[in-house]
C-alpha cells in the first residue's frame, strides 16, 4: 500500500487519536472490578442501616460486584461522611449519607472535619423517610392542639428527645415550636434505644421520630403518636393525621437519603453508579422492602439531587441560624 506523505499524517494522527481514547473506554466497562464500600454513618439495625443494606444487596447483583456496607457511626453521620470526602475518587468508595451531614452540620458546626460543597457530589437521591411527633402513653396529649396548649402553659420549656445534635429531629423540634408559639429545650441522646427509654417512661414530654421506628414502638403500647411530616399519611400509620391537616402545614420536613462520591470521580463511574442505583431503588422487590420500613422511595437524576442538596442547605442554614444553636 502506497501512503502519500499527507495521507500518512492523518492515518497516523488517527491511530493516536484512537489510542488515547482507548483507556478510558476500557476503564468505564471495566467498572466495577473488584469489591465496592458503602459507607453509613449510623449502627447496625437503625433505619439507615436498613437502607443501606437493602439497597446495597440489589446494586451488588446489578454490579455483578460485591458491595461491602462499612458502618463509620459518631457525629450524626459526620465520621462517615469525612471517611468517604477523604477517600479516593475512583468510584469504590461510596457514602449514602442523610439531610444531617450534608446539609444541618455545615450551618451547625464551624470545625467539620470536611466540607461537603467541596469534597462531595451527589449522584442520586435514594430514600426519604418522615418523622412523627411522639409523646408517652401517660401524655394528656391526644392531639397536636393539645400538646401545643400543654406546651405553651408549661412555666419552662418542653422537653424534646433527639437522636443528636444537629439532627433533622432537634432542629424540627425548633421548627415546631416556632410554629406553634411555644418554647422547647432539646435533650440529646446518643443511642436509638435511649430515646425509646426516655419516652417510654416519661422522662421527656415528646420527640419526633422516624416513621418506621415510631409505627414499632406505637405497637408496643408505650408511646402515642401525634402527627406526621409527611405530604400524605403514611401506610404504616394511616390512623395518624399530617401536620397540614391539623394546621401546620410548615411541618413538612423529612429526613433525604442521597449516594455522594468523593470530587474527582469520573463522570463515567458516576454515570454507572447512578444508574444502577436508580434501578435498585426502584425494582419492585427493593420497593417493597423499603416501603415496608418507613421509606419512600426516590431514585433520582444527577442534576435533580445536586439541586436538591443545594436547595436544602439553604433552608437548613437559616433554621439552624434562626435558632441560635452553636455546636462548637
Amino acid at each position: 500500500m502506497n501512503f502519500t506523505p499527507r495521507r500518512f499524517v492523518i492515518a497516523a494522527s488517527l491511530c493516536g487519536a484512537l489510542a488515547s481514547l482507548a483507556p478510558a473506554s476500557v476503564l468505564a466497562q471495566a467498572y466495577p472490578d473488584k469489591p465496592v464500600k458503602l459507607t453509613v454513618g449510623f449502627a447496625a439495625g437503625t433505619g439507615p442501616d436498613v437502607l443501606a443494606r437493602t439497597v446495597g444487596q440489589k446494586l451488588a447483583d446489578l454490579l455483578k460486584q460485591s458491595v461491602v456496607i462499612d458502618n463509620r457511626t459518631g457525629a450524626g453521620g459526620q465520621i462517615a461522611a469525612a471517611a468517604i470526602a477523604k477517600s479516593a475518587p475512583d468510584g469504590y468508595n461510596l457514602l449514602i449519607a442523610d439531610v444531617s451531614a450534608i446539609s444541618i452540620a455545615p450551618a451547625a458546626f464551624s470545625k467539620l472535619p470536611y466540607d461537603p460543597k467541596k469534597e462531595l457530589v451527589a449522584v442520586t437521591e435514594v430514600a426519604r423517610t418522615d418523622f412523627v411527633l411522639i409523646v408517652p402513653e401517660s401524655s394528656p396529649a391526644r392531639s397536636v392542639a393539645d400538646f401545643v396548649k400543654m406546651a405553651k402553659a408549661t412555666p419552662n420549656k418542653v422537653n424534646f428527645a433527639t437522636f443528636g445534635a444537629g439532627t433533622p429531629g432537634h432542629f424540627g423540634a425548633v421548627m415546631l415550636a416556632e410554629q406553634g408559639g411555644f418554647k422547647v429545650e432539646s435533650i440529646h441522646f446518643r443511642a436509638t434505644s435511649d430515646v425509646v427509654t426516655a419516652i417510654g417512661g416519661g422522662e421527656v414530654q415528646a420527640a419526633l421520630m422516624s416513621t418506621a421506628l415510631a409505627a414499632a414502638q406505637i405497637k408496643g403500647g408505650k408511646m402515642r403518636a401525634l402527627a406526621i411530616t409527611s405530604p400524605k399519611r403514611s401506610p404504616l400509620l394511616p390512623e395518624v393525621p399530617t401536620f397540614a391537616e391539623v394546621g401546620y402545614p410548615k411541618a413538612d420536613f423529612s429526613a433525604w437519603f442521597a449516594i455522594f462520591v468523593p470530587v474527582g470521580t469520573s463522570q463515567a463511574v458516576m454515570d454507572t453508579v447512578n444508574a444502577q442505583v436508580v434501578k435498585a431503588v426502584q425494582s419492585p422487590e427493593i420497593r417493597k422492602k423499603l416501603e415496608e420500613a418507613g421509606f419512600s422511595v426516590s431514585g433520582t437524576t444527577q442534576t435533580d439531587v445536586r439541586k436538591m442538596v443545594a436547595a436544602e442547605a439553604v433552608r437548613w442554614e437559616r433554621v439552624v441560624q434562626d435558632s441560635g444553636f452553636k455546636g462548637d
